[in-house]
C-alpha cells in the first residue's frame, strides 16, 4: 500500500519513518517549504545564527523520543547539561539551587535538604499524590497546596509541560507527566536538549531515512481537499494536481488541528490555543561553552538555554506578553538571561523574538476532553498530532507517540500479519 501523510511535523515524520521501516511506501505532504512543523530551524541573518523556531526540552524518560532517534540513527544528537538535576534561579530570593532526584522509584532525594527545593519539607512532596486522584474537571491549582514547593517547582513544571496557566491546567494531565518521569526517578527525568538544532536532531535524520528508502516528501504542497467514497478516502487534491488512489491506500492526517478540521469531514478538534514566546540572543561565548539550562522563577523568562554563541528563552502560556512589541520584550527577557548567566554581561546583544500565538492546544480539563482519538469514521483515515488524545501533553513526546500509533493502525488495518507487533 501507499500511505499518504498530510503534515511533515514530528507526528507525520514519526508515522512515515515507522511505516517505511516496515517496507511501506509513504508520501508526505506539507504546505511549508521545510519540514519539521514547530520544530523547524533556520538561519537568521539579523543575528547571524541558526536558531530553532522554539526551544524544546525533552526528558530522558520520553520513550518515543528515544525510539525515533534510534530508528533514524540520531541518538547522539540529544545531550544533557553538565551535572545532574534541574538548575533553578529564584529571582525573588536571588538564590540558585539544583533539584537532584535520585535514580530509582523510591524518592529518597526529598529527605536530603541538599537535593530538594530550599525551604521545603520532605512531607510537602507527597501532596503531589493528590494529582493521581484529581476529579476530571480539576486544575493543578485546585489540587496542590499553594506553598513554596508549588511556587518554585510544581508551577514551572506544570506550565511548561502543559503550556497552560496553572489555574487552568489539567491536574490529571500533569499527573500523567509526573508519573512517567519524576515519579520514576532521576534516570527518567534528566533534561535533554538538541546538541545543535531541532532540525539537526529530529528533522534532517528523519528525512534522510525516508528518502534513502524510497519515501517521497512533497514540501510546498498544500492539500485543498480529500475525496471520499464508500466510507473511505479515495484521493486528494493539492494545489498542483488531483490524485486518485489505489485500493488499499491509506491516509494519516498529521496536520495542525485547524487544517485537519477543514479537510476531515465531521471532525471536531479542541478550539482553544495557547501561545509561546521565544527569544534568541546572539552571544559571543567561545565554542567550548557548555550547554546549560536554568529554570527562572519569578521573572519574565521561564527557561533559559545557553549554548556556544546563543542564549535562548522560552515563555509558555504567554498570554500576557504575546502581543507586546519585540523591542519591549527583549530587554525584559535579557535581564533574566543576564541574571541567570552573569558572565554574559548586562549589554543586550542582537536578538530575535519569535511568537507562536497558536503554539499548542490549551490543556485544561475541558479542552482535554475534546481531543479526538486516532481512529475516524472513515476506514482508511487516521489522525496523528500532539493535539490528539495521546494521554500526554502537546509535546515532542506526544507528537511522536501519535505518529507511531497512527502508523500501527494503518498497518493493522491493511491486515498484514507480519506487522501486527509493530511499535508495541
Amino acid at each position: 500500500m501507499t500511505v499518504h501523510i498530510v503534515g511533515a511535523g514530528l507526528a507525520g515524520l514519526a508515522a512515515a519513518v515507522a511505516l517505511t521501516e516496515k517496507g511501506q511506501h509513504v508520501i508526505v505532504y506539507d504546505a511549508a517549504a521545510q519540514a519539521g512543523g514547530r520544530c523547524r530551524s533556520y538561519y537568521d541573518r539579523e543575528i547571524d545564527r541558526t536558531i530553532d523556531n522554539g526551544n524544546h526540552l525533552v526528558l530522558s524518560g520520553n520513550p518515543c523520543v528515544q525510539r525515533y532517534l534510534r530508528m533514524v540513527g540520531a541518538t547522539d544528537r540529544l545531550v544533557g547539561p553538565d551535572g545532574d538535576g534541574f538548575h533553578f534561579l529564584d529571582l525573588a530570593r536571588d538564590h540558585r539551587f539544583v533539584v537532584r532526584p535520585n535514580d530509582g522509584p523510591i524518592p529518597w532525594w526529598i529527605i536530603s535538604p541538599e537535593r530538594r527545593v530550599p525551604g521545603t519539607n520532605w512531607l510537602d512532596y507527597f501532596a503531589a499524590i493528590k494529582l493521581a486522584f484529581a476529579p476530571p474537571g480539576a486544575s493543578v491549582a485546585d489540587v496542590l497546596p499553594h506553598d513554596e514547593l508549588y511556587r518554585i517547582l510544581w508551577e514551572p513544571l506544570a506550565v511548561s509541560a502543559l503550556n497552560t496557566p496553572i489555574e487552568e491546567a489539567s491536574a490529571q494531565g500533569f499527573w500523567r507527566v509526573l508519573a512517567k518521569t519524576l515519579a520514576k526517578g532521576g534516570q527518567f527525568s534528566r533534561p535533554l536538549i538538541a546538541r545543535e538544532t531541532l532540525a539537526d536532531t529530529f528533522v534532517t535524520p528523519g528525512l534522510a531515512f525516508l528518502t534513502a528508502r524510497g519515501g517521497e516528501v512533497r514540501l510546498g504542497t498544500r492539500i485543498k481537499r480529500l475525496d471520499y467514497a464508500d466510507g473511505k478516502v479515495v484521493g486528494l487534491a493539492s494545489d498542483s494536481a488531483d490524485e486518485t488512489w489505489e485500493a488499499g491506500d491509506q491516509i494519516i492526517m498529521a496536520a495542525p488541528p485547524a487544517i485537519a478540521e477543514r479537510l476531515v469531514r465531521d471532525l471536531e478538534t479542541p478550539g482553544a490555543d495557547e501561545p509561546i514566546v521565544n527569544a534568541h540572543f546572539a552571544t559571543t561565548d567561545p565554542p567550548e561553552t557548555p550547554l546549560e539550562v536554568v529554570a527562572v522563577v519569578g521573572g519574565a523568562a521561564q527557561w533559559v538555554f545557553r549554548r556556544p554563541g546563543l542564549a535562548s528563552v522560552t515563555v509558555s502560556a504567554a498570554r500576557a506578553m504575546v502581543d507586546e512589541p519585540a523591542d519591549v520584550l527583549a530587554p525584559r527577557l535579557w535581564a533574566d538571561v543576564a541574571r541567570a548567566f552573569p558572565a554574559l554581561g548586562e549589554a543586550m546583544p542582537p536578538y530575535r523574538i519569535i511568537k507562536e500565538k497558536r503554539a499548542t492546544i490549551r490543556q485544561s480539563p475541558a479542552d482535554e476532553a475534546l481531543r479526538p482519538g486516532y481512529a475516524t469514521k472513515f476506514g482508511n483515515l487516521w489522525l496523528a498530532g500532539d493535539w490528539t488524545r495521546t494521554g500526554l501533553p502537546a509535546t515532542i513526546e506526544g507528537s511522536l507517540q501519535s505518529g507511531f500509533r497512527a502508523a500501527r493502525a494503518a498497518l493493522e488495518n491493511y491486515s498484514m500479519p507480519s506487522n501486527k507487533a509493530v511499535l508495541r
